[in-house]
C-alpha cells in the first residue's frame, strides 16, 4: 500500500538511473569509481556547460552536491568529499549569473559541514574553498547571507591546541586565512553584516594577536608554503586595518587594548609597541589621531594601575608619536599634553605618598624606582609628540606647559595634601624637564614669537629660586630656544679659547625682529644672569650653562648695544666675585666665567686693543692666580687644595679694567659713555616681584632680600617704585600674627586642661592684680582729695567719631 501512494515518476526514477534528472546524472558522472583518480575533467566540463546554459538549475546542482557531500562525510569517504569541493569551486569560478545566490547558500552549507568536522584535513579543505569564494566579486547583492558562524569558527581555529605541532600550525594558518576571507567578503558590502561591529571585532582581533604573539620555529610543512604564521597574521592584520574608515578605527583598536590588558602585555612593552606600530603604519594617515585618542583614554583609565603598566602605555604613545611624523595629531594637540602632564602629576603624588589611591591608603604600595621610570617615559613621550609639531603649535604647547607650572607668587602649590611643598617642587622639576623636551630642536626665525613676554617672564622667575635643579633647567631651556645654528655643543665646557676660528661657528647678522626682542628683553636677561651667579648653591654645571647662554646670546642676538651691555655684565660679575659672603668656589667660578666670556667676546668684536688687554689679564692670572681661570676651577673632580684657603680682594693686573676696555672699544665706534657706566641690574618686570613674594612667604624679611640682591640705593628705589611688595609683606605678617594668636590660645586651653588647680588659681590672681579696668565712656571727675570719681553723662550728650555715626 505504501508503494501505491508514491507517484509513478518517482518510483520509475528510483528504479532506472537513465530516467533521473539530467543535472543529477551530470553530477554523478564527475565522480570516478576510484576516488584516487580524481575529478573526471571531461564530465566536469559538461556539467559546467550545462550550468551556464541553464542557470536556473544551478541551485539544484548545488543542493544535490551538498547532499552527496554530507553523505560522503558521514561515511568517511573523504576522497569523494575532496572531489565534490573541487567541483563546487570550479562552478563558482565559472558561473556569475543572478541565480548564483542560491547556489552560494548550498556552497556555504557544505563549507560549514567541513568546518564542523573533527578532521583537520576537512577543516583545511573547507577553509581553502571559502577563501576561493571570498575572492569572487559577485554581480548581485545578498540580503540574507550571514557569516557569524564563519567568524566564530575561524577564530576558534586560530586558537587550535592540536597535539601535533605541524597540524596545529596548519589549522591556525587556515583560521587566519579564513578570517582574511571573511573580511574581504564583507568589508565593502553594505548589505552584509557589519564586520566592524564589536561582536565580530572582539573575536577577529584577539585571534590575530594571539598568533602574532607566538614565537614557534617554522615546521617543514610551513616552509613549503613559504610563509610563517606570524608573517601571515601580520599581513592579515594590516589588511584589516587598511580597510578601516573613520567610524571603524575605534572598534578595531579597542580589542587590541583589551587583549594587552587581559594578558598583561603592557609591562614587557615589546609586543605592545609592535602591535601599535603595525596599526599606525596600516591605517590611513588622517585617522592616526584617533588611535592617539584611544591610547590617551586608556592611559587615563589605568591611572591607578601599576607604574609598569602605565609606563608601557606611555612607551607605546611615544612610538606612535614618532610614526605620526606629519604633525596631524588633529584637534587633540593640547589634550595629549594635558593627559601626559596629568599622569606626571599623579606619579609624583604616588611616589611621595607611597600609594596609588590617595583616598584609600590601604590599596597598593608604590615602588619609587618604577614611578621614576614612568616619569622619565612621560617626559620622553612629551618630547616625541612635540617633535612632530610645526613651530606655531610647539609655541602653543610651551605656553600651555608653562601655565601648568606653579610660578612663585602667582599660582598656588600643585602638591596634594599628602605631598605638600616637596610635591610642588617635584612637579616644578618634572614640568620644566617636559618643557625642555619640547624646546629640543625648536627652530624659530623670530625670537619675539618664540619667547613672548607671557612665557619669558614666568620662565625667568625660576632662575631666582633656591632650588639649584630648577635654575639649571631654566638655563637649559633658554639655551635650547636661543641656539638656532647648533652652536651650543661647542660651548658645553668653559675654557679659554685662544682662537675661536677653530670652532667653525655659524654666525648670522642680527635681524630686525631679533633687535626688537633684545631691545625689549636684554636688560631682563642680563639681570637674571647676574642674580643666578649670586646663588650660593650653584654648581659647575650652572656656570657652564651660564657661559653657553652668554656665548649664544652674543652670536645669535647681539648688536653693538647688546655687546656693550654684555661686557658691562661681565665686568659686574668680576666685582660680584669680591663678595666675601659667597663661598670660595663660587667666587673663583665667577671670576673664571667672566674671564672666559670676555676672552670670547673680544674675539667676536675683532678689536685688536680690546683683545690685547684681555690676553694680558689672562696671562697675568696664569702666572699669579691660576685658580681664577676655568682650567683650574672647572674640572671633572674639583681638587679644592688647588684653590686658596681664602680669597682676598683682587687688584692690579689680574682684573679686567672697565676704563681700559671703554678706551679700547671707544675708538671702534662703540658707545663710550655706556661702557664707562658700571652695570646695575634694573629691577623691572614681574619676575623679581615673584621672587620676592615667594621668599617673603617663606619667612625671609623684605629688607634682607633687597640687601642680598641689590645695594641700599637700589633697594630704596625699589620700595618706592613697587609698593605692592610691601603690601604683600604686611599681608604675610598679618597671617603670621593670626597663627601666633591661634597657637597662644591652644597653649592656654592646654594649660587649663592639664595644669594643677593651685597653679591655675595663682596665675589668674596675678592677672587680676595686673589688669586695670578700661576707662568709662562716661568720663571721670576728680574729687577734692584727688581721687577719681565717676560722673554719669547722658548718651545723647556723648560725642562719637564721624565714622561711627550712621
Amino acid at each position: 500500500m505504501e508503494i501505491l501512494r508514491t507517484p509513478l515518476p518517482t518510483r520509475v526514477c528510483g528504479c532506472c538511473g537513465a530516467l533521473r534528472p539530467r543535472y543529477k546524472r551530470l553530477v554523478d558522472n564527475i565522480f570516478p569509481e576510484d576516488p584516487e583518480d580524481g575529478l573526471v575533467k571531461a564530465n566536469m566540463e559538461k556539467l559546467t556547460f550545462y550550468a551556464l546554459s541553464a542557470p536556473e538549475k544551478l541551485d539544484r546542482i548545488g543542493a544535490y552536491l551538498s547532499e552527496r557531500l554530507s553523505r560522503d562525510v558521514a561515511r568517511h569517504r573523504y576522497g569523494y568529499v575532496c572531489i565534490a569541493m573541487e567541483a563546487l569551486d570550479q562552478l563558482l569560478m565559472a558561473c556569475h549569473c543572478q541565480s548564483i545566490n542560491l547556489f552560494v547558500e548550498s556552497f556555504l552549507t557544505m563549507v560549514r559541514k567541513l568546518l564542523e568536522a573533527d578532521k583537520p584535513n576537512l577543516q583545511i579543505l573547507g577553509t581553502n574553498s571559502f577563501v576561493k569564494f571570498a575572492n569572487i566579486e559577485e554581480d548581485t547583492p545578498s540580503y540574507h547571507r550571514s557569516y557569524d558562524f564563519f567568524v566564530s569558527r575561524f577564530s576558534e581555529m586560530c586558537h587550535s591546541s592540536f597535539e601535533d605541532p605541524d597540524i596545529r600550525t596548519k589549522i591556525r594558518m587556515a583560521g587566519i586565512r579564513g578570517l582574511q576571507g571573511v573580511v574581504r567578503k564583507t568589508v565593502n558590502d553594505e548589505l552584509q553584516a557589519n564586520i566592524w561591529d564589536p561582536q565580530h571585532m572582539d573575536k577577529i582581533v584577539p585571534s590575530l594577536l594571539f598568533n602574532l604573539q607566538q614565537d614557534e620555529s617554522p615546521s617543514p610543512g610551513v616552509e613549503k608554503e613559504k610563509e610563517s604564521p606570524i608573517e601571515l597574521t601580520e599581513r592579515c592584520f594590516r589588511e584589516l586595518l587598511g580597510r578601516a574608515v573613520y567610524g571603524n578605527i575605534k572598534n578595531a583598536v579597542k580589542p587590541v587594548l583589551m587583549h594587552l590588558d587581559n594578558h598583561s602585555l603592557w609591562e614587557s612593552k615589546t609586543f605592545a609597541v609592535r602591535c601599535f606600530k603595525i596599526i599606525m603604519y596600516s591605517i590611513q594617515s588622517q585617522h592616526s589621531h584617533l588611535v592617539i585618542q584611544q591610547l590617551l583614554g586608556h592611559l587615563d583609565a589605568n591611572s591607578k594601575n601599576s607604574a609598569r603598566v602605565r609606563a608601557g602605555i606611555v612607551e607605546v604613545l611615544s612610538e606612535a608619536a614618532v610614526i605620526e611624523a606629519s604633525g596631524s595629531i588633529g584637534p587633540t594637540v593640547l589634550e595629549v599634553f594635558n593627559t601626559l602632564l596629568k599622569q606626571l602629576r599623579l606619579s609624583v603624588d604616588y611616589e611621595l605618598s607611597g600609594y596609588n589611591d590617595l583616598s584609600n591608603l590601604g590599596t597598593k604600595v608604590i615602588k619609587e624606582h618604577e614611578e621614576r621610570q614612568l616619569q622619565e617615559s612621560v617626559i620622553k613621550t612629551i618630547g616625541s609628540f612635540a617633535s612632530t609639531l610645526p613651530t606655531y603649535q610647539r609655541s602653543e604647547v610651551m605656553l600651555f606647559i608653562m601655565g601648568k607650572i606653579p610660578v612663585p607668587g602667582m599660582y598656588p602649590a600643585l602638591g596634594s595634601a599628602n605631598t605638600g611643598y616637596e610635591g610642588s617642587r617635584m612637579i616644578q622639576v618634572m614640568l620644566l624637564k617636559s618643557l625642555f623636551q619640547v624646546t629640543v630642536g625648536f627652530q624659530s626665525t623670530n625670537m619675539l614669537t618664540a619667547l613672548p613676554t607671557s612665557f619669558l617672564d614666568p620662565l625667568l622667575s625660576f632662575t631666582l629660586m633656591e632650588d639649584a635643579e630648577v635654575r639649571l633647567l631654566v638655563l637649559e631651556i633658554l639655551i635650547s630656544l636661543i641656539d638656532r645654528h647648533e652652536n651650543r655643543l661647542k660651548f658645553s665646557s668653559i675654557s679659554i679659547i685662544s682662537d675661536i676660528s677653530v670652532l667653525k661657528l655659524k654666525v648670522d647678522k642680527c635681524s630686525r625682529q631679533d633687535n626688537l626682542f633684545m631691545k625689549k628683553n636684554s636688560q631682563r636677561l642680563c639681570r637674571h644672569i647676574f642674580l643666578v651667579c649670586k646663588e650660593e648653591n650653584s654648581s659647575q654645571r650652572h656656570f657652564e650653562s651660564l657661559f653657553t647662554l652668554l656665548a649664544l646670546i652674543s652670536m645669535e642676538l647681539a648688536n653693538e648695544e647688546v655687546v656693550v651691555d654684555l661686557i658691562r655684565l661681565a665686568l659686574a660679575l668680576q666685582d660680584l666675585a669680591n663678595d666675601e659672603a659667597l663661598p670660595l668656589f663660587n667666587r673663583c667660578a665667577i671670576h673664571a666665567l667672566s674671564a672666559s666670556y670676555l676672552n670670547l667676546i673680544c674675539q667676536l668684536t675683532t678689536v685688536p686693543t680690546f683683545c690685547q688687554h684681555v690676553h694680558e689679564v689672562i696671562q697675568a692670572r696664569q702666572k699669579e692666580v691660576p685658580f681664577l681661570l676655568p682650567e683650574d676651577v672647572f674640572i671633572e673632580k674639583p681638587s679644592f687644595p688647588k684653590l686658596p684657603e681664602s680669597l682676598e680682594k683682587m687688584e692690579g693686573d689680574v682684573l679686567f679694567l672697565q676704563t681700559k676696555i671703554a678706551e679700547t672699544l671707544g675708538g671702534s665706534g662703540y658707545n663710550t659713555e655706556r661702557l664707562a657706566t658700571p652695570y646695575i641690574p634694573q629691577l623691572t618686570g614681574t619676575g623679581f616681584l615673584h621672587f620676592l613674594f615667594y621668599n617673603v612667604k617663606k619667612g625671609r624679611p623684605i629688607n634682607e632680600l633687597l640687601k642680598s640682591s641689590v645695594n641700599a640705593t637700589e633697594a630704596a628705589i625699589f620700595k618706592r617704585s613697587f609698593g605692592i611688595v610691601i603690601i604683600w609683606t604686611e599681608m604675610v605678617d598679618s597671617v603670621s600674627m593670626e597663627e601666633q594668636e591661634r597657637e597662644r590660645r591652644r597653649l592656654v586651653v592646654e594649660r587649663f586642661q592639664t595644669a594643677p588647680f593651685e597653679e591655675i588659681a595663682a596665675h589668674c590672681g596675678a592677672r587680676v592684680r595686673l589688669v586695670q579696668p578700661p576707662p568709662s565712656p562716661s568720663g571721670t571727675l576728680s574729687s577734692a582729695h584727688g581721687q577719681a570719681q565717676s560722673r554719669s553723662i547722658p548718651i545723647y550728650e556723648m560725642k562719637f567719631p564721624d565714622l561711627c555715626v550712621y
